[in-house]
């Protein structure tokens, strides 16, 4: 062979490693300035296995095949080769004796070794709480994790859960117990919807308190080392309406069965950008970082998935698409404690629920989440307070089995309690004034009230 020859292929030889180490090294080390995609996907053999025992829901085997999770890896690996995401098994799934089942969890663990993909346990089909006792969760996590460590083999230990909603108690016994400190344990806007409801957290990474999931711990007596994670990233505008009010699905964002599978892929696609565009281009200005999240079941068609993960390296070239362990753990090691301070702001796209005339603001921080509205498309552009959670207050969890886990504050965005209905931000109590104007003091700049009240 000639000397030329053997030149040119050590050199192509060194660019393909070269590429190849400069794609492992694109992981993030830090938190702050960086735009991050998280996809989880869940396997189960039940719609809801709300217990060990317990189903709700129809049988989904059918649903579960090889060739599905083959075909939706590689759709996510044709569009980011770098990209690790998050594979979840129900308790069912763990211990199927089904071929199709025996061959997905040999799949799942070689795109762990493959693409650095993380394997966790679901407990509960994401009502856990709703259907068992606290004791009885940390059992199943106990057991569940514990399968799935031996699945994977080598020692391995996931580095999240993935859980829907899960109860203070049991985030904690997953910190103090299991050590494992990244959770996806609250669903920021779930109200009247599925089997469980949880509105009242922050959208956005917080350590949770004692007392509830959904309060940010305010200090060392009540703090627990678990990073908790929403489970969708939502519209705003529509997330604030209960349920399906006015026949619009309150989880429509960057969730599939919502968008695409409501509206078609190209109007279905287009609100889960627009949902997207929320967080990675203003909220990236204004918190330092941005955080999309989906959930996208192997029970679901893949039809979109390429197209969403295209769009979005399309438009962020810089996006991470990372586990939601490996983002929890990057957050946990840049705040200590709940010393966040987020802020979105959000036009409705007018598509289902999100108005088109709406303008929306969130603010949340480790002390309360206020959010203000108004019609931009009208001249006088009046704001009026549509939720105040003050997190300085007791809050208490439901002790027995319930759906009902929301925490709901003075306004709660939902609406469905006579004292919800919209105010000016100068009419809430003197307490509540005071405590935001700690943080927020412009937002009672007298220019940004003149006008009449929305109706919406």
């Amino acid at each position: 062979m000639k000397k030329t020859n053997v030149t040119a292929i050590l050199l192509v030889i060194f660019l393909v490693n070269f590429i190849l180490k400069s794609n492992a090294q694109e992981k993030p080390t830090q938190l702050m300035g960086h735009r991050f995609l998280t996809i989880n996907t869940i396997i189960r053999v039940n719609q809801i296995e709300v217990a060990r025992d317990r189903n709700e829901g129809r049988d989904e085997r059918h649903l579960h095949t090889p060739e599905k999770v083959k075909a939706f890896r590689e759709a996510i690996a044709s569009e980011l080769p770098e990209a690790s995401i998050t594979w979840a098994f129900s308790w069912l799934a763990l211990d199927d004796p089904a071929e199709n089942y025996k061959e997905i969890r040999r799949l799942v663990v070689e795109y762990h070794h493959k693409y650095g993909d993380d394997i966790t346990f679901i407990p509960g089909a994401y009502f856990a709480n709703a259907y068992n006792t606290r004791e009885q969760v940390n059992k199943d996590l106990h057991d569940g994790l514990a399968k799935v460590s031996k699945m994977v083999g080598n020692g391995f230990r996931p580095k999240s859960v993935l859980a829907g909603f899960l109860a203070a108690e049991n985030q904690q016994y997953l910190a103090e117990k299991e050590g494992i400190h990244v959770c996806q344990g609250n669903i920021f806007s779930q109200f009247s919807i599925d089997n469980q409801d949880g509105d009242g957290a922050v959208s956005y990474p917080f350590y949770p308190s004692k007392e509830h999931f959904c309060k940010p711990a305010q200090g060392k007596s009540d703090f627990i080392d678990c990073v908790n994670l929403d489970g969708w990233t939502l519209d705003f505008l529509a997330a604030r309406r209960p349920g399906f009010e006015g026949g619009f699905n309150s989880r429509m964002g960057v969730t599939p069965i919502e968008t695409i599978f409501a509206y078609g892929k190209l109007t279905g696609l287009t609100q889960m950008m627009h949902s997207a565009a929320i967080h990675f281009d203003k909220g990236f200005d204004l918190n330092g970082f941005a955080w999309v999240t989906t959930c996208w079941e192997q029970s679901l068609p893949n039809d979109g998935l390429k197209d969403l993960v295209n769009e979005i390296k399309r438009n962020w070239p810089d996006v991470k698409l990372i586990t939601q362990g490996d983002f929890g753990l990057l957050w946990r090691e840049h705040y200590k404690d709940n010393s966040f301070n987020y802020r979105f702001e959000q036009k409705g796209s007018g598509i289902g629920g999100s108005d088109s005339n709406l303008k929306m603001y969130w603010f949340m921080n480790k002390d309360f989440r206020l959010a203000l509205i108004k019609d931009w498309q009208k001249n006088w552009g009046k704001e009026y307070v549509i939720d105040f959670t003050n997190y300085n207050l007791k809050a208490q969890e439901p002790t027995d089995m319930t759906r009902k886990w929301s925490l709901m504050g003075d306004i709660n965005q939902k609406g469905t309690r006579p004292q919800d209905k919209p105010k000016l931000i100068n009419d809430l109590s003197p307490q509540a004034i005071t405590l935001i104007k700690k943080y927020y003091p412009y937002l009672f700049n007298n220019d940004r009230h003149r006008g009449e009240y929305i109706s919406y």
